[in-house]
């Protein structure tokens, strides 16, 4: 009888690190995401408080691809702002997704936890 009880738990574990082996790493992408996305998301504010110093008169180019498009100031200022919006929401995303995997981690460990002790018990 103790043989399917091991057998058991050894399968629990395996599951269990493998969950915690793919958690990781998907934390670990989120993490960097969440680094890139905030690194974007200053730079976006850099520029947009450059260019409020600006002349309304000034001409502006916005790269695309090789050339150069000439807009308002008015509207690259918006683009900037639309991207610094779209970067905290992101961000926001991931952090959730990550307290997420954490959680489900989390829960798994106790379910081995709490199936140890109701062997120990018997």
């Amino acid at each position: 009888m103790a043989a399917p009880v091991d057998l058991e738990l050894k399968k629990a574990f395996s599951e269990l690190q493998s969950k915690m082996i793919d958690t990781q790493q998907k934390a670990k992408l989120a993490d960097l995401q969440i680094e890139q996305l905030s690194r974007m998301k200053k730079h976006a504010n850099f520029t947009h408080a450059e260019i409020t110093l600006l002349l309304n008169s000034t001409r502006m180019y916005e790269g695309a691809g090789r050339m150069f498009i000439l807009q308002s100031k008015d509207e690259i200022s918006n683009q900037l702002l639309e991207k610094q919006k779209t970067a905290d929401d992101k961000i926001k995303e991931l952090e959730q997704k990550k307290t997420y995997l954490e959680r489900s981690v989390k829960e798994a460990e106790d379910n081995i936890r709490e199936m140890l002790m109701s062997r120990r018990a018997h």
